[in-house]
């Protein structure tokens, strides 16, 4: 696949890497020399200063035969002309753009990314997907990520092993012994920084960051035989006023009636626009740093406290700040990759947030080949959380799970079948249009493409 990548910022970068890394054709282009020099040190790609919408620059940059352009500067209106040019001039396939502006996204303006006006296949909004993605965090209490999958029927969760973890120290094989009517598979295993697809002699240990799936309604259960039995949440305070903070804001309103929000935000001016906007959430002028304002906003009270300013230490600094002062659980976000091995272990924070992966996440699922239904990037791309369609001439299909030649760092954790989740053991037996919930290393990606991609006698 031959893609082009205008901006060469965190996200650009991110996305480069991954594409590379599988052997794609990439080519990177922004204005800065320096990023530019960076990024083709360290990648494979063919990396080309210039301003990524003007048309010479596109032709060198091979869009005459591209398969996709990404756009995802800094600048949204160049984000936007990038994609009008990569189709009215070039007749690039599929085209992305991340648009970071609230204004351009406005339902009574749908019509603007419309094929006959500015036909961009994709639109990214970073602060909507990272608003979400918190959500998604909240209503599992107790975990450091919630992925939902095959249309919510399925949940891939993030939980810490605390050393009370019922379950440590047994080997996962065990499980199903232990708990006959669970339906829970471990994916993934996160130890000492170091990434394990597990086997069924494996087991987890206090400390580990453990990925499980299950089915929707055993969420509740699953988490339990975890050891995590955290209230419900309901009292939540955000520090960070910024577009993240009031698309969180906004997303909780609108979906989640039982919580409350309160932000601070320390720009007065901000602070009163941040509060004409929303309706039922409480907005405090001052900095999260202030004990004073912490114990204003009631954080003794709160279940959550969820750090989202443009700046990684003051982040940390007030979700640390804001459990000393009796908050229960701190989520942070983090553009820098600095302080995300320290979250556990030494920050006491409970979950930490990416925006450049979660964007690349995305990206990927727009990128991917085959029947692929969903991609999800996980700690920093080690591996992919995959949703495909298995198609019959998969040869997956009418093969049980464990005579299955899966691609080294590979395991399959449950397929849907007439919207019925099935947890992946040995025995299952993989049915064509079965959507199949796997995980798979980076390097082993490019084959699970290949392996759900439709062949020559489908049709």
């Amino acid at each position: 696949m031959k893609v082009i990548i205008c901006g060469a910022g965190q996200v650009g970068a991110n996305i480069a890497h991954y594409l590379a890394q599988e052997g794609n054709h990439v080519t990177v282009v922004d204005q800065s020399p320096d990023l530019i020099r960076r990024l083709s040190d360290r990648l494979d790609v063919q990396a080309i200063v210039g301003h990524a919408s003007s048309p010479p620059i596109l032709e060198r940059a091979g869009a005459a035969d591209a398969d996709m352009i990404v756009a995802v500067t800094l600048s949204d209106e160049v984000n936007m002309v990038a994609c009008q040019v990569a189709h009215s001039l070039f007749s690039v396939p599929t085209k992305v753009a991340r648009v970071r502006r609230q204004a351009y996204l406005s339902p009574i303006w749908a019509d603007l990314f419309s094929r006959d006006n500015m036909p961009i296949d994709v639109i990214i909004s970073p602060e909507i997907e990272v608003a979400r993605a918190i959500v998604r965090r909240l209503v599992v209490p107790g975990a450091f990520e919630m992925i939902p999958m095959a249309d919510g029927l399925v949940r891939v969760i993030g939980v810490t092993c605390r050393a009370d973890c019922p379950i440590v120290n047994t080997p996962l094989r065990q499980l199903t012994g232990l708990f006959p009517d669970l339906n829970i598979e471990v994916i993934a295993i996160i130890r000492g920084g170091r990434a394990i697809i597990p086997d069924s002699l494996d087991q987890m240990l206090p400390g580990d960051d453990v990925y499980f799936v299950t089915e929707e309604s055993h969420v509740a259960r699953a988490m339990a035989a975890f050891g995590h039995e955290e209230p419900e949440v309901r009292r939540i305070i955000v520090i960070g006023g910024g577009n993240i903070g009031l698309c969180l804001a906004e997303e909780i309103e609108h979906e989640h009636p039982g919580m409350t929000v309160r932000i601070i935000e320390s720009d007065p001016h901000r602070a009163e626009h941040v509060a004409q906007q929303l309706s039922r959430t409480t907005v405090l002028k001052g900095s999260g740093l202030d004990p004073e304002v912490l114990a204003e906003a009631n954080v003794h009270l709160a279940e959550v406290v969820v750090a989202v300013t443009s700046n990684d230490e003051v982040n940390v600094l007030s979700s640390v700040l804001a459990k000393h002062y009796g908050a229960k659980r701190a989520v942070s976000l983090f553009n820098q990759n600095t302080y995300a091995p320290l979250v556990n272990s030494s920050l006491n924070i409970d979950a930490a947030v990416s925006p450049r992966a979660i964007t690349a996440s995305t990206i990927l699922q727009h990128v991917r080949r085959g029947r692929i239904r969903a991609v999800h990037s996980l700690r920093d791309g080690f591996a992919e959380l995959i949703e495909a369609e298995a198609l019959e001439t998969s040869s997956l299909v009418n093969n049980a799970v464990r005579n299955i030649p899966l691609p080294p760092g590979v395991i399959i954790g449950a397929l849907v079948r007439d919207r019925a989740v099935i947890i992946a053991r040995p025995n299952t037996i993989v049915k064509p249009h079965d959507r199949v919930i796997l995980l798979a290393r980076a390097e082993s990606v490019r084959k699970i493409e290949k392996l759900f991609a439709v062949r020559l006698e489908f049709f």
